[in-house]
């Protein structure tokens, strides 16, 4: 393992690196840092495949100016830094949408992308009747007047890790526990988190731009906008299909590594190797 910082403009990344063969660059979600992906490192090594992970700007050991910043030229950043000419990239939730929009804004660099519980630009769909109170709790306790980080905190780790509406605790504690260390910090006051610029049009528009093979993995667990999110990508990206799998919620590469480790090995195997 190779831990190392790439300089970005305005920022400065924490990135890990394991392992041989073709390189497989993992996204972590936006409740959570590279550490989510832990344990998807020895099966894709096993499997053949060079792991790189890295915190995106102001998550987990990476940090940002008050700037504004393209996280999809961070991807390419990393990629460089690490002297990687294509990668495939695997995104849980926001870093879904940022493998999405990078594959279509640096189509040269990227070969497939996996979507693990993953976000699409511009793609919005209407919350379930039973999601709604759910939705409603959540911005409640963001937006509460004092704010309390650790009952927001509390309140991710139930919707994101066991699953809106699931049973508290559906998820074994140590997850739990590896969830509030990675979500507690990102929920902190006063936290320089820099100013996103997205995709325009947006990747909901461009999904014919997106040539390279697709799988989008949904957890039926997860709010509902996940699975239509993996629906719309088979059904109209050129190259895709989508998965659904009904013991899981959002954060599939911590509840199910292994498995899903083995279904990104097979949906890979039939590509060229690349480097």
């Amino acid at each position: 393992m190779t831990e190392m910082h790439a300089d970005v403009p305005g920022g400065r990344l924490f990135v890990v690196d394991d392992g041989d063969g073709p390189p497989i660059v993992l996204l972590h979600a936006g409740v959570a840092d590279l550490r989510a992906w832990d344990a998807m490192v020895e099966p894709l090594n096993a499997a053949g495949y060079r792991v790189v992970r890295f915190d995106t700007r102001a998550y987990g050991a990476s940090t940002t100016d008050d700037v504004d910043f393209s996280p999809m030229a961070d991807v390419i950043a990393v990629l460089d830094a690490l002297g990687i000419g294509r990668a495939a990239l695997v995104g849980n939730s926001r870093g879904g949408r940022i493998a999405f929009d990078t594959a279509i804004e640096y189509p040269d660099r990227i070969v497939a992308v996996v979507g693990v519980g993953a976000g699409l630009g511009g793609f919005e769909v209407e919350p379930r009747a039973d999601e709604i109170p759910i939705l409603e709790a959540y911005e409640r306790v963001d937006s509460a007047e004092p704010f309390d980080a650790d009952a927001l905190t509390d309140f991710e780790t139930q919707v994101w890790l066991d699953g809106p509406g699931q049973q508290p605790h559906r998820v074994h504690w140590t997850l739990r526990e590896m969830f509030r260390m990675m979500a507690r910090p990102l929920n902190e006051p006063g936290r320089v988190r820099g100013r996103e610029i997205r995709l325009e049009p947006p990747a909901n528009e461009r999904l014919d731009e997106l040539r390279v093979p697709v799988l989008a993995i949904a957890g039926s667990l997860d709010f509902s906008d996940v699975v239509h999110t993996a629906h719309r990508l088979a059904a109209v990206a050129p190259d895709a299909r989508a998965i659904v799998w009904d013991d899981v919620a959002h954060m599939i590469g911590m509840e199910q590594p292994d498995r899903l480790a083995a279904t990104i090995v097979d949906f890979l195997g039939p590509l060229d190797r690349w480097s």
